[in-house]
């Protein structure tokens, strides 16, 4: 019928299931046969367990995306945590949407943080060679 090697305290074992009638088996044991009385035990069916939670609450406004109007102007936030390789504008200067403000190296690759308002660049807040982690603040545009 089949066959199975079991390996028991260090000892191999080769099984040879013969034959099975009811309860009473005809096994082979690396050569010796054995007559042996099987003993089955009911097996209940699995449920699966249901998770039960109560319902996440989140606290008013989480989730969207405010801007602020915060150091005299709009943040600018680190998309991702790295290291910043060369700042493009000094406080001071105009920028209009989509220019290019500083290069962040993050994930050895050089990111290009773009301004996402125009205005003036009022408050920078890091140098080249900083490391920055995500969302902190980098400049202010006003």
């Amino acid at each position: 019928m089949k066959k199975f090697d079991f390996k028991i305290n260090g000892n191999s074992y080769s099984v040879h299931i013969k034959e099975m009638e009811d309860e009473i088996a005809t096994l082979e044991v690396n050569g010796t046969e054995y007559v042996v009385e099987v003993h089955h035990e009911m097996k209940r069916p699995l449920k699966t367990p249901k998770l039960v939670r109560e319902k996440v609450v989140s606290p008013p406004g989480e989730g969207q995306i405010k801007k602020t109007a915060s150091l005299g102007g709009f943040p600018v936030f680190a998309p991702l945590p790295g290291n910043i390789l060369q700042l493009k504008v000094r406080e001071g200067d105009t920028v209009k949407k989509g220019d290019e403000l500083l290069v962040l190296e993050a994930m050895k690759m050089e990111n290009h943080v773009l301004a996402d308002e125009a205005g003036t660049v009022k408050d920078i807040r890091v140098k080249a060679g900083d490391s920055v982690l995500q969302n902190d603040i980098l400049m202010s545009i006003g």
